[in-house]
């Protein structure tokens, strides 16, 4: 049976085959493993290298919140900064205003005489008992003469007599857009108060008050404030609202003058004005209203009488009656147009104290009509 014996051995030698490729192939695979475990490995460092390198830079993010705090801190320093430099510049430019008002300014007239140099828009000196100008600058000048007006309407106010014990209900359209009131909408108030308000506060509110709850009700009160104005012989004098709010209300410094040493001769207006503050009960609250006029609050003049004023088209004003002392003599001194709420006393003190102390009674007179025929 040789052909048994050669597939016998064919089969066994294929076997050998199989088994000699098997065992060559046995030792690859832990090489194939080891290379797969090494490219792994290798992966791996280089995904921790990787990030390695990348932890700054997420620690460097995360550090980008104190250095959005240390700017908002250096903003807010910086804010402060500038708040505190605008706070010492206005200070200081306070203090260069004082230092310049503190120092009266002259000039020569036309007779050679020193006389003031006022930095308001119009001022003058006046004496009501003999109807002089003792000194002025623009006097006859058309101006916004704002919360001066009040001199008025205290007048025709009191001129029909009212009941000042009577009450009265605040309404919302009084106190609105006001500007400077004490008042608020359903305050009950009396008369007295109102004129109180109207003369030492420069209430807004106050004149509306007056002047819708009066005889004549509003437009019939600015009515007759101008047929006053007329009465009293004030020619470059009109109203056109009750508290000097409107630009419209408009005199000079010569008739503003004269207004002021009438309404201050009554002594219902005249005391008030001389009172440097007052209290109130307002609704549920207790209400102190200091005077708008410095010179009375500071007592450095003897002031029977006096008015201020304040919007942007007028500038700062104000209107006195003051009595000399050296003769007792009463002058009123108008300065209207000064550029600052300290600059308005300081013109006003100025002239007061050049006409008392350089000027003698005799003087006054002559210098007075020496001036009137220069007019």
């Amino acid at each position: 049976m040789p052909g048994r014996h050669r597939i016998r051995r064919a089969l066994t030698s294929a076997l050998a085959a199989v088994l000699a490729t098997l065992v060559a192939a046995a030792p690859a695979e832990p090489a194939t493993r080891a290379r797969a475990t090494t490219g792994r490995a290798t992966s791996q460092k280089a995904t921790a290298t990787a990030s390695t390198k990348r932890t700054p830079t997420r620690v460097a993010a995360k550090t980008k919140t104190p250095t959005r705090a240390g700017a908002n801190n250096r903003t807010r320093t910086t804010s402060a900064t500038r708040r505190r430099a605008i706070a010492r510049s206005r200070a200081a430019a306070r203090a260069l205003e004082a230092r310049e008002l503190a120092k009266p300014r002259f000039k020569l007239d036309g007779t050679g005489h020193e006389v003031p140099a006022p930095r308001a828009a119009a001022a003058i000196i006046y004496d009501p008992e003999t109807n002089q100008v003792l000194f002025e600058e623009n006097a006859q000048e058309l101006r916004s003469i704002a919360s001066i007006t009040k001199v008025m309407t205290a007048l025709v106010f009191l001129e029909t007599l009212p009941d000042l014990t009577q009450t009265v209900k605040v309404e919302r359209a009084d106190v609105s857009r006001a500007s400077t009131t004490y008042l608020r909408a359903g305050y009950t108030v009396t008369g007295d108060e109102l004129l109180h308000l109207l003369l030492i506060g420069s209430d807004n509110a106050a004149a509306r008050v007056i002047a819708r709850t009066s005889l004549y009700g509003t437009d019939g009160f600015i009515e007759r404030m101008n047929a006053k104005a007329a009465e009293l012989g004030l020619e470059q004098t009109h109203y056109e609202d009750t508290s000097g709010l409107m630009a419209a209300n408009v005199s000079s410094a010569f008739d503003m003058a004269r207004l002021i040493a009438y309404a201050a001769a009554d002594e219902r207006i005249g005391t008030i004005m001389r009172k440097t503050g007052y209290d109130f009960a307002g609704g549920r609250r207790a209400v102190h209203v200091n005077s708008t006029n410095r010179l009375v609050r500071n007592g450095e003049l003897e002031v029977l009488g006096g008015k201020t004023g304040f919007i942007s088209s007028s500038g700062y004003c104000l209107a006195t009656l003051v009595r000399l002392p050296q003769t007792g003599r009463q002058v009123a001194v108008v300065v209207l147009g000064a550029r600052s709420n300290a600059g308005r006393f300081a013109e006003t003190k100025h002239l007061f104290n050049w006409l008392s102390g350089h000027m003698t009674t005799t003087t006054l007179a002559t210098d007075s009509a020496q001036q009137n025929q220069q007019q």
